[in-house]
């Protein structure tokens, strides 16, 4: 019985010790290195011909700078909201700007977007 006990025991401690990773993981980005990133290290951007809640990048555009796709179940909180795109998918936004990844950025870290063209900027904490 005892046994039995220290298993269930260890069980239910490693799955609480395991929540807040599985939290954090559901989380739209993270910080690293002073700017946002994806849950693969990648960095995310903003694009100056944003309104803030609107994504003006579609067709094309959205396949050079993919966006920051959200779940049909995520929901905003504090400075992360939702934009819902012209194709009806929802994008993460920080703080009311829409997220979007760069193709060309090859590796967790790469910042090969930053100010090309001069309105896609590398997306930072407040």
């Amino acid at each position: 019985m005892k046994t039995r006990f220290t298993l269930l025991t260890g069980a239910a401690l490693a799955a609480w010790l395991a929540l807040p990773a599985l939290v954090l993981a559901q989380e739209p980005a993270m910080v690293k290195e002073g700017r946002l990133v994806d849950g693969q290290g990648m960095t995310l951007y903003t694009y100056g011909k944003d309104s803030d809640g609107q994504s003006n990048c579609t067709q094309e555009c959205a396949d050079i700078w993919p966006p920051l796709v959200a779940s049909e179940d995520a929901t905003g909180s504090g400075d992360w909201s939702l934009v819902t795109r012209d194709d009806g998918t929802q994008q993460w936004a920080y703080d009311g700007k829409p997220l979007y990844t760069y193709v060309k950025d090859t590796k967790p870290g790469d910042t090969t977007g930053d100010t090309l063209m001069g309105v896609w900027h590398v997306a930072k904490p407040k």
